[in-house]
């Protein structure tokens, strides 16, 4: 009998959950990005988030994902935001160097080892910038995974990228290849493949899972095994859409854009790129360029005054960039994700 007198207010109490959006009006999210539709970010990331908006709303945000450049090309997704014509994007900043010199600090190489503490830790540095740098968008959060360079034929030596044609990940990659000799093809990771095969890239840097999903493996099969740089990515939302929403909608979406799942995103999506390096060696024709810690102490020294032309551009851009870098590397040791 008890069950029985309780069972109504159990139901009672759901539908009041499922209800209590029931006056707010339905909204889309149009959500884009350029990556394949079943890539391990948007498994790890673009679908769980879009389904926990949708639940939390109780239906009264629907997300529409728009993968593979369907509203734009990569390097054009933070204007999509900004210009709504996706409510929502994924962004790589790096794509546009020199655009935002502040959010770069996190591209510095051997900054970063653990994606999602290292994730957790970039997101908390950047939002007090990211109104100066970012304001005409409202950032959702910030997240990063870490990769090295892959080629066709192996590369242990920093002098080894001079007179190579190399595909940065982002800006700062590509100073990096500039300050080593090289020559930076500009494209982005959809073209990658075929800047590759074409002769026209010798070199690609990228995360390890990736270079699988994006069939890099099929023309670049060496790969460095160091912890070389990262790329560092944003989803930005439409500013009047976020303020058009009802305040329950407005409550969801700040709890979904925070530092909890920048870390969540970063770990997940992290580890599933770090695990393409034992897919990638355990198949036939690719080979993992074993690295000394003596080997990589030598790229650390030559990549090392990348930091100082970071601070300056900084600097330029109405910050204190010593300090602010001095704050980045204790967030990162604090989180546990510094290299």
């Amino acid at each position: 009998m008890k069950f029985l007198r309780t069972t109504p207010l159990a139901v009672l109490a759901l539908a009041a959950a499922g209800s209590c959006f029931a006056q707010d009006k339905p909204v889309e999210l149009k959500f884009a990005h350029w990556l394949p539709a079943q890539h391990s970010l948007a498994v790890t990331g673009f679908i769980p988030w879009a389904k926990s908006v949708e639940a939390a709303s109780g239906g009264s945000i629907k997300v529409t994902i728009f993968p593979a450049q369907q509203l734009g090309k990569a390097p054009d997704h933070y204007d999509l935001a900004r210009d709504g014509i996706a409510q929502m994007a994924w962004i790589s900043p790096g794509y546009q160097a020199g655009r935002f010199p502040i959010f770069a600090a996190g591209e510095l190489p051997f900054m970063v080892d653990k994606p999602g503490p290292a994730s957790a830790a970039f997101d908390q540095w950047y939002r007090p910038y990211a109104a100066k740098e970012m304001g005409d968008v409202k950032m959702c959060f910030a997240h990063l995974h870490v990769g090295t360079i892959h080629s066709k034929a192996p590369i242990t030596e920093p002098g080894q990228i001079k007179g190579m044609k190399v595909r940065p990940s982002n800006g700062t990659v590509a100073q990096m290849v500039t300050l080593l000799g090289g020559t930076n093809v500009q494209v982005s990771a959809p073209e990658a493949r075929d800047a590759l095969s074409k002769g026209v890239a010798d070199a690609i840097t990228f995360p390890w899972l990736s270079t699988i999903a994006f069939g890099i493996d099929k023309v670049a099969t060496f790969h460095t095994d160091m912890r070389l740089y990262a790329a560092v990515f944003v989803w930005a939302m439409n500013k009047p859409w976020y303020e058009s929403l009802a305040p329950k909608q407005k409550k969801v979406i700040d709890d979904h854009c925070n530092n909890e799942w920048a870390a969540r995103v970063g770990k997940d999506w992290g580890a599933a790129e770090d695990d393409g390096r034992e897919k990638i060696a355990a198949t036939p024709g690719q080979t993992i360029v074993p690295m000394s810690k003596a080997q990589i102490d030598v790229w650390k020294k030559a990549v090392a005054p990348m930091q100082a032309t970071w601070i300056a551009e900084a600097d330029k851009a109405g910050i204190k960039g010593k300090q602010a870098l001095d704050d980045l590397k204790a967030e990162l040791v604090k989180t546990g994700g510094a290299n």
